[in-house]
């Protein structure tokens, strides 16, 4: 399943969003013009790795990536489910929310493989936990979705909460198969604590939304 967008339209201008995206793309432009050697010693010197963690390579990890398939994947994910966030986190809050993610996501995956020389790059962990948010915020949502079958492929609609919701235990399932050890290069335990995280914060807003709503609704 590949989704393509949601069914719910952006209220404010989603400029954090946006400027995520710009310089993720700036960043992977760069990387993309060292030869192996360069890129190798970039990756290693802000990339995270467990077993000499530096909190600055936790922020500069965030805007890495390993391939084209690893940032376009992140950016549609971003993009699709990041920008009704922006919306009711605010600008600032949401850019906070997003840095925040990431470094769950990472320390989620030290705490799985503190032994790990292998360096985890990528803003996933922080989109994780904008889709962690979204689950909670906009669970009757719905997302377009391509579906691959065996001879063909279909676009249909899929309930958020059933499409987060699979993705989600996906990484758990595949995160405990792999024994903390990122499996097949995919920092899987990251994904799941920046999820998981993300669901607080959503459970956060949708309480305090609902708190305003009975507020309001005893005002004379």
């Amino acid at each position: 399943m590949f989704p393509l967008s949601d069914v719910i339209p952006s209220r404010t201008r989603p400029v954090v969003t946006i400027s995520l995206i710009a310089i993720n793309a700036l960043v992977f432009l760069y990387q993309f013009q060292l030869d192996e050697l360069s890129l190798q010693r970039l990756v290693f010197e802000f990339g995270v790795i467990p077993a000499r963690l530096s909190y600055g390579d936790v922020v500069s990890s965030m805007f890495l990536h390993g391939d084209i398939l690893h940032f376009v994947g992140n950016m549609v994910f971003l993009w699709i489910f990041g920008d009704n966030v922006e919306d009711r986190l605010g600008h600032a809050g949401y850019l906070l929310f997003y840095l925040a993610s990431g470094a769950v996501a990472a320390m989620t995956q030290v705490f799985a493989d503190p032994g790990s020389f292998v360096p985890m790059i990528g803003a996933s962990g922080a989109v994780a936990g904008i889709m962690g948010a979204y689950f909670l915020i906009y669970p009757h949502s719905r997302i377009l979705t391509v579906v691959f079958f065996v001879l063909f492929l279909d676009i249909i609609e899929i309930p958020a909460i059933f499409f987060l919701g699979v993705w989600f235990l996906l990484q758990v399932f595949h995160g405990a198969m792999s024994g903390g050890a990122g499996g097949g290069g995919v920092a899987f335990w990251a994904h799941a604590g920046g999820f998981a995280a993300g669901a607080m914060v959503g459970l956060y807003a949708r309480a305090r939304d609902r708190a305003g709503q009975d507020y309001w609704s005893n005002v004379p």
